[in-house]
């Protein structure tokens, strides 16, 4: 009797084994469960936070679930990203960054590691940056300003910002020899009056922030910095194409989560976030900020933290400009 029940319990373990699996799956809760919070480490109003915004609606249409956005602002956005960092990677909290993120390295001593203590979803968004001089300039090409530059002895006063804005004129240095000395400002539009005045030789920035400038003729677009030329500007070459091959320098977005988020979950939110930002309203509203919709596989996302975090800080370290804090 006893060896008849140890055979027949031998027999049911490989049926026991079969069913565990489907088993653990029933069990496994639905995503979401909850509210899934939004953090953008960015204050109100900008792209990215605009951008959480358009999406919120249709991604908590899409799961039953709440979408609340949150501005965990500070730090150039290391305060929210530290914040999302900090969470379980369960997929109930995301965040949505900028180009900043891969920035920060230049210019802070982190808390976290930049790329392996997120899971990377998808990009939201390009937006190109507009290569500008003063009405007064007498380059009308982006090879007539670095000629202008060579000429100039300890070179030329450019207005930067913070992040790429800042970094831009020097990867634009370290390409064509120029010299460049930065005169910063704490926002774009409080450098606009001194680039119109010409106190300053030339200016990256956004295509939105500087275009009514454009359109007034109060300053002169010699180039973007995009990929393809921008709607705002079809007449205007990018820098790729008028000087330097291969030279990129957009800002962008992108829906990002701390690490080890489940894959199943990756691919929900990659294809529901993918799904909300193509919706013809949404593009749209991107369009009137000087951003294009552009999305991407969470491998592609990563791919574009790790290379454009590569190329900022290599230009950063090469001008001599180290991280500071931490």
């Amino acid at each position: 009797m006893h060896a008849s029940i140890t055979r027949r319990r031998a027999a049911l373990l490989p049926l026991a084994a079969l069913a565990l699996p489907a088993l653990a799956h029933a069990q496994a809760p639905a995503f979401p469960s909850r509210a899934v919070r939004m953090i953008v480490p960015y204050t109100p109003g900008g792209v990215s936070d605009i951008t959480a915004r358009l999406i919120a609606e249709p991604l908590s249409a899409a799961w039953g679930q709440p979408v609340p956005v949150e501005n965990r602002t500070g730090a150039d956005g290391v305060i929210g990203t530290d914040a999302l960092a900090r969470l379980p990677g369960d997929g109930h909290a995301l965040g949505l960054v900028s180009v900043a993120h891969a920035v920060n390295p230049a210019f802070h001593r982190l808390p976290f590691d930049t790329v392996r203590d997120f899971t990377f979803i998808t990009q939201t968004t390009a937006t190109p940056l507009a290569l500008c001089v003063p009405k007064s300039s007498p380059a009308n090409t982006p090879a007539e300003l670095v000629a202008l530059a060579k000429r100039t002895p300890g070179g030329v006063p450019v207005a930067t910002t913070g992040g790429v804005v800042r970094l831009a004129p020097q990867l634009l240095a370290q390409s064509t020899g120029i010299e460049v000395t930065d005169v910063n400002y704490r926002g774009s539009t409080a450098a606009h009056p001194d680039l119109i005045s010409g106190r300053v030789a030339f200016m990256f920035d956004t295509v939105a922030a500087i275009l009514p400038h454009i359109q007034s003729g109060a300053v002169k677009a010699l180039a973007t910095t995009g990929a393809r030329r921008a709607p705002q500007l079809p007449d205007v070459p990018t820098l790729a194409e008028a000087l330097l091959p291969g030279f990129e320098a957009s800002t962008w977005g992108m829906v990002f989560a701390p690490a080890g988020l489940p894959p199943a979950v990756v691919a929900k939110v990659n294809a529901d976030v993918i799904a909300a930002l193509r919706r013809p309203e949404i593009i749209e509203r991107h369009r009137t900020l000087g951003a294009e919709v552009v999305t991407s596989t969470p491998e592609e996302a990563r791919a574009l933290v790790v290379s454009e975090m590569e190329k900022w800080v290599g230009a950063a370290r090469k001008a001599g400009i180290q991280p500071q804090g931490g």
